[in-house]
């Protein structure tokens, strides 16, 4: 498989579980993954937190890690690459406000590459204004983030076209699948698991 180039946009007290995770999955299966952040260098970290839902009527908020960048928002170029990731948490509420994130997020619309956003990444996707008629899921508080900038709320995990998007960090599995998929990503489960099942 030949990997693909991807670059996933964080910010402080993005949520931890929603850039750790996809982070290193899409890396184990051969893929590279820029991180940048507006205004912080590669090797600049951002905060994390890690979002938990316990019964209430919200999520609870925690400190979760320091993330380290991989390179310098201001010095990337979108068209070198192949697909975007947009994790949720509280960053995508003023990662919104940079033009230059917005920007960014437009070029892979434009040019219809692959673009995974989850949980209130629906908020950068809304400012960027690249979900008008387009099915989005996002955390369930922005139904009407999302059906206010034109798009049809998806309770679940869904592709519509280029664009794939879940809930929140339950979703992963089906989220990054579906994300996979859409980046023609092949995994070969063969090997080991072939011959354990032949000795059963």
């Amino acid at each position: 498989m030949s990997g693909k180039k991807l670059l996933m946009v964080v910010g402080d007290f993005g949520e931890d579980y929603e850039i750790m995770v996809p982070f290193q999955a899409l890396q184990a299966v051969g893929h590279e993954v820029d991180a940048v952040c507006p205004e912080k260098e590669g090797g600049d970290t951002v905060k994390t937190a890690v979002h938990d839902f316990r019964g209430d009527q919200t999520y609870v908020e925690s400190r979760g890690h320091d993330f380290e960048l991989t390179a310098t928002m201001s010095e990337v170029d979108p068209a070198e690459y192949d697909g975007l990731v947009l994790p949720g948490g509280r960053a995508p509420e003023y990662l919104r406000t940079y033009d230059e994130v917005l920007k960014a997020v437009r070029h892979f619309f434009e040019e219809d590459k692959p673009v995974a956003a989850i949980c209130h990444a629906a908020q950068i996707l809304a400012a960027a204004d690249v979900i008008a008629g387009r099915t989005c899921a996002a955390y369930s508080a922005l139904e009407s983030d999302v059906e206010g900038a034109g798009g049809d709320y998806y309770d679940g995990v869904t592709t519509d076209g280029n664009l794939v998007t879940g809930r929140d960090w339950s979703d992963h599995v089906e989220w990054l699948s579906q994300f996979l998929d859409l980046l023609g990503t092949e995994i070969s489960h063969g090997g080991a698991m072939e011959t354990e099942a032949a000795e059963d």
